[in-house]
């Protein structure tokens, strides 16, 4: 095997591992560094359930080769929740999923969120059509996506009235 060193930074800490230049940033990221909150789905771009954020951006984690993460900065799944006094919060998408019970089994619960996540950093008040072009490239098998778009839309509420 031709491993090479790759070095990124994960959930804000840089991280290092060897890799195989063909292995997936989803493979590096469950099978290397221990972060299984990434599912692994279609393992081909279709389903959105290894959505996890690239230098901010949405990416399909399966998609995305080793040779191509040398300096970048990966947040995933793992990487949203915060610290404030010592208890874990939620970030605002999470959050608004639970109240607003738009999860069943979960599995694409990860990758949805960090689409939802990319998108409220890029525009904080989407209306709903916006909301769903975002997550048009996760699929969920158990919901209609109702409660789904209208978590994301809660989110964004919540998030304004905190700024």
């Amino acid at each position: 095997m031709n491993e090479t060193v790759v070095t990124c930074r994960v959930n804000g800490e840089d991280r290092t591992c060897l890799a195989d230049p063909c292995d997936t940033l989803l493979e590096i990221l469950r099978d290397r560094l221990g972060l299984t909150g990434t599912k692994e789905g279609c393992s081909n771009g279709n389903c959105g359930s290894c959505t996890v954020l690239v230098d901010g951006a949405a990416v399909c984690a399966c998609l995305v080769l080793a040779g191509e993460l040398d300096g970048v900065e990966v947040t995933t799944i793992e990487g949203l929740a915060t610290r404030e006094d010592g208890v874990p919060r939620r970030h605002p998408v999470q959050q608004a999923l639970v109240e607003i019970g738009g999860t069943q089994c979960g599995f694409c619960t990860p990758g949805i969120v960090m689409s939802a996540v990319a998108l409220l950093e890029q525009n904080p008040s989407p209306s709903d059509a916006e909301i769903r072009h975002a997550i048009a490239g996760n699929i969920c098998r158990c919901t209609g996506y109702e409660k789904i778009v209208r978590a994301i839309a809660h989110a964004a509420d919540m998030v304004e009235t905190s700024r």
